[in-house]
């Protein structure tokens, strides 16, 4: 299922059983699967857990989103075979929470960093902190983060295109690497993200979401441009 703009009330499900979305992913010669936990990420904690396990069980590598807000919560997911955790609304909320992650989990712990107008957005996407993007980029490149996944939900599930001039800011902030998301629809899109890449080598990867499940790229020709 994928939201449009993150609105609970612009929902879209293309599958019934992830793991079989996953299988095809590994097909195609993804190693990675980003997840998010939309349930989770409403309510405040994990709620698809199970799932999520199935989805590592076919031999991918989950980073998950979504209601992780205490180091419970982490621990949880990381024994349910999630391999990078993704930190969201407490990471605006609580820089000593994610320095004790960092501590404990190092790489396994991503922040998530959702913009909206260049302003960080939470709990869902509902509400907006008193804190721009590139601030708390900051704040985490501080604390030793290594991987910031940056979404821009103007674009986010709107097939525009991407926020180019957002994501090369989040780029330069810092020595972090960061993750685009939000506004893939077509395989330029990834094309120039891999010349904005040669330009900035801590972009480490892209967020391909809708235009998957839509069939307007195809995953095993984006796998092939973004590794030129």
């Amino acid at each position: 299922m994928r939201l449009m703009q993150g609105r609970a009330d612009r929902e879209t499900v293309y599958a019934e059983n992830p793991a079989d979305v996953a299988l095809k992913f590994r097909a195609a010669g993804s190693e990675w699967v980003h997840v998010v936990d939309l349930d989770g990420a409403f309510s405040g904690e994990p709620r698809n857990l199970t799932a999520v396990q199935a989805i590592a069980a076919v031999g991918m590598r989950v980073q998950l989103g979504g209601g992780l807000r205490t180091l419970a919560a982490v621990e949880r997911a990381i024994g349910f075979g999630v391999s990078r955790v993704v930190i969201g609304t407490r990471a605006a909320e609580s820089e000593t929470f994610v320095a004790e992650l960092v501590q404990a989990f190092g790489e396994k712990i991503a922040v998530g960093i959702d913009a909206k107008n260049g302003q960080v957005a939470v709990k869902g996407w509902v509400a907006t902190a008193n804190l721009s993007a590139l601030a708390l980029a900051q704040r985490m490149d501080a604390l030793g983060v290594q991987t910031l996944i940056h979404t821009d939900i103007g674009t986010d599930g709107m097939l525009t295109g991407p926020n180019y001039a957002a994501q090369e800011a989040m780029l330069g902030a810092g020595k972090f690497g960061v993750i685009a998301s939000g506004g893939v629809s077509r395989r330029e899109d990834v094309i120039e993200l891999a010349a904005l890449a040669r330009r900035y080598p801590n972009l480490d990867g892209v967020i391909v979401g809708k235009a998957l499940y839509e069939k307007r790229v195809d995953l095993a020709d984006l796998l092939q441009l973004a590794a030129r």
